[in-house]
């Protein structure tokens, strides 16, 4: 069950196909970053499928999916990236391209079918695995004595993503990942325990993880 409190993606690209009345309707999803990028997913797809009937597409980008576009690529005017771009959106999606083609099968759907179709086609390629949620990380180098170890990251562990990295020296250097949304929390911690001399830490500019 997704919370809506995130976003998600895909970890890789995946496809799905589906037949209705004739026509095959073959979905592309993507995992993309920048408009660029989803231009450039769609136009491969559309490439390596140029003699289809359509190729219609849709991508939602940004950290709240506020950047968003889609094309019915000369189906009727809304049957297609309409339908595509509100399934990802039921399925709170951002960083996402969708590229869906059809090879007519000789029989007209309808503009309800139309719609259906386009939906359903990005539907089932949505549910083929589940989805990576994307969170908003902290970035973290954390240095920190020997003695003082356990006792930092049994206090940190339910707030660490990804642990990236550990180094052994003179002293044990982590870098980890820290959701935003708790970081508050361990940002007052890690302050206290450095104004003591406990730890040293400082943050590394990161985004989404």
């Amino acid at each position: 069950m997704m919370n809506e409190d995130y976003f998600y993606s895909v970890e890789h690209q995946r496809t799905a196909t589906i037949k209705i009345k004739r026509s095959v309707f073959i979905c592309n999803l993507e995992y993309v970053n920048t408009i660029e990028q989803a231009k450039q997913f769609i136009s491969m797809i559309s490439k390596e499928n140029k003699t289809a009937t359509h190729n219609c597409w849709a991508y939602i980008l940004g950290g709240k999916g506020e950047v968003f576009h889609c094309s019915d690529a000369g189906e009727p005017s809304g049957t297609a990236g309409t339908p595509m771009l509100n399934t990802l959106k039921n399925h709170c999606m951002t960083n996402i391209a969708a590229v869906v083609t059809r090879h007519f099968g000789g029989v007209k759907l309808g503009v309800r079918g139309l719609m259906d179709a386009y939906g359903l086609s990005v539907k089932n390629t949505i549910d083929l695995k589940k989805l990576k949620k994307l969170v908003q990380v902290i970035r973290l180098v954390i240095e920190v004595s020997y003695d003082f170890n356990d006792i930092l990251l049994s206090q940190i562990k339910t707030h660490i993503i990804h642990l990236i990295d550990t180094v052994y020296t003179d002293k044990i250097v982590h870098t980890i990942d820290i959701e935003q949304k708790t970081y508050a929390r361990v940002d007052c911690l890690l302050t206290a325990y450095q104004s003591q001399g406990k730890l040293k830490f400082q943050i590394i500019p990161q985004g989404r993880s």
